[in-house]
């Protein structure tokens, strides 16, 4: 068992923060990986980008929104409980190296996964920006890690309760227009990593996203998580999860990722009414 020894409910209770003991990962993990989680026997597999590691504690952090029976089962864990399985550091590290001026630009739960990233650039000596957004204040989270991470936090939510009101494209694109940016990287919920690239595709500025499509072993086997790269078919769990924004079919990605989703909300609501 991988014991659960801290664990947080954050942005109203719909995101949760599990610290999980996985001495051997949490040595071995870089910026940008991920692991396989399995809650049971029966579980789902779940891929989860680490959002931090503590190799002297032999810890890893993931952060999770509850979308599905998976993660509401996830979410009934408590301290001192834990997965059965823990699989990982599992794809390619994010490639670091000091280009200047880089803007990390995080959305949603995207912002756990842009955390490792946006500290580990900093720390090999770029000018980071980052903007970070949600729908409300209440959905923000790790205000203060990516303050922090980074020398410029920009904040931004969509109602205005926070910040600048609107979305994260409106700030990204007032630091484009000033110039000077040698890279952005973006993660969070499909559309914004598109709309983010076809932003920055317009100013000729290289862009990173990290992909979690529906993956299965994450080892290159069952070729669940492919996606089209450049024309080509790539494989997220070794091929990336990061790739070229500027190159990745969104479009067909967002069909991939609803294939089942009616049978999800089918497996959800059946547990949701066992457990009420």
């Amino acid at each position: 068992m991988f014991k659960i020894v801290n664990r947080e409910e954050m942005a109203e209770g719909t995101v949760v923060l599990n610290e999980i003991e996985a001495p051997l990962i949490s040595r071995k993990a870089k910026p940008g990986q991920f692991v396989i989680l399995k809650v049971n026997e029966t579980g789902e597999r779940i891929p989860l980008t680490m959002a931090d590691t503590d190799p002297e504690k032999g810890t890893i952090t993931i952060i999770y929104m509850v979308v599905g029976k998976s993660t509401a089962l996830f979410k009934a864990l408590k301290v001192g409980e834990g997965y059965q399985d823990v699989i990982g550091p599992l794809g390619t590290p994010t490639h670091l190296e000091k280009v200047g001026k880089v803007v990390c630009v995080g959305g949603g739960t995207g912002v756990a996964v842009l955390h490792p990233i946006t500290r580990a650039l900093k720390g090999v000596g770029n000018e980071v920006i980052c903007i970070i957004g949600a729908r409300t204040r209440d959905l923000l989270i790790l205000e203060d890690q990516m303050k922090a991470a980074s020398h410029d936090l920009r904040v931004c939510t969509d109602d205005g309760s926070y910040g600048h009101h609107g979305f994260v494209t409106d700030v990204l694109k007032e630091i484009l227009e000033e110039g000077g940016v040698k890279l952005v990287v973006a993660i969070g919920p499909v559309p914004m990593m598109k709309f983010v690239s076809k932003m920055t595709r317009d100013y000729n500025v290289k862009t990173m996203v990290s992909l979690n499509p529906i993956m299965i072993d994450g080892t290159g086997m069952c070729g669940g998580c492919r996606v089209s790269v450049g024309g080509k078919t790539k494989f997220a769990c070794v091929d990336g999860p990061e790739f070229d924004g500027h190159q990745v079919d969104y479009d067909e990605l967002m069909a991939r990722l609803q294939a089942y989703a009616e049978e999800e909300k089918e497996s959800y609501d059946e547990h949701c009414a066992l457990t009420q």
